[in-house]
């Protein structure tokens, strides 16, 4: 899967992550959130991004490291504040940028081994309502708000950013899913996807699920 990265607009797609023997920087926070563009996500208005969630991707190259592994710490003066731990998919729920920690000084410091490098990108997933029934338009809507997103993250940069097409439905067992009168059943690893029609956004039907997905992962294909 292609990562909704837009890589090619920062300086951090590989952060070589500092020594288990003490603790080393791994980013200045500033720079981090500038080059990662994560202000410019959180200056959309809140209602055109109601749909998504956005996370920060740690891929570690030694599969070796566990996302338990990889403890970041936010350090400003005295102050320590550990950051949310990575997800079994290694997804850190950075969230909004902290204003006191813009001040060019403030860190973020791990514990991993010298020399290990991480990729990092976004992932963005769809905030699902509670309950096994939503409308199409609340679920599939979220492409458009994630592509209206990323673009205003790229800036002038934004006809070389990456976007995404379809919602990956993720299950723990065969499920299905359907969309008004059409049933969609999940694939050898227990997923659907859909890519967003038009006029089913327009005529706006119940999407039903015979269990809760474990997640809604917005992807490029």
């Amino acid at each position: 899967m292609k990562k909704l990265a837009l890589l090619s607009l920062m300086a951090l797609s590989t952060i070589a992550l500092p020594s288990h023997a003490a603790e080393r920087e791994w980013a200045n926070y500033k720079s981090m959130v500038e080059g990662l563009r994560i202000d410019r996500f959180y200056s959309v208005p809140a209602a055109e991004r109601d749909k998504i969630k956005l996370y920060i991707s740690v891929k570690p190259a030694n599969k070796e490291i566990k996302p338990q592994d990889v403890v970041l710490i936010v350090v400003n003066g005295a102050e320590r504040q550990t950051l949310p731990p990575l997800t079994p998919e290694y997804r850190l729920d950075f969230g909004a940028p902290n204003p006191r920690w813009m001040d060019g000084t403030t860190r973020i410091v791990t514990t991993l081994p010298a020399g290990e490098k991480s990729a990092i990108g976004y992932e963005g997933l769809v905030v699902l309502p509670a309950g096994l029934q939503w409308n199409y338009a609340t679920i599939m809507g979220s492409v458009g708000q994630m592509n209206n997103a990323i673009n205003a993250m790229a800036g002038a940069m934004r006809w070389f950013a990456p976007s995404v097409e379809v919602v990956v439905f993720k299950f723990a067992k065969p499920a299905t899913l359907k969309v008004g009168a059409t049933e969609y059943r999940t694939n050898a690893k227990h997923m659907i996807i859909l890519k967003p029609e038009a006029a089913l956004m327009k005529a706006n039907p119940l999407m039903v699920a015979s269990e809760r997905p474990l997640e809604a992962e917005l992807r490029d294909e």
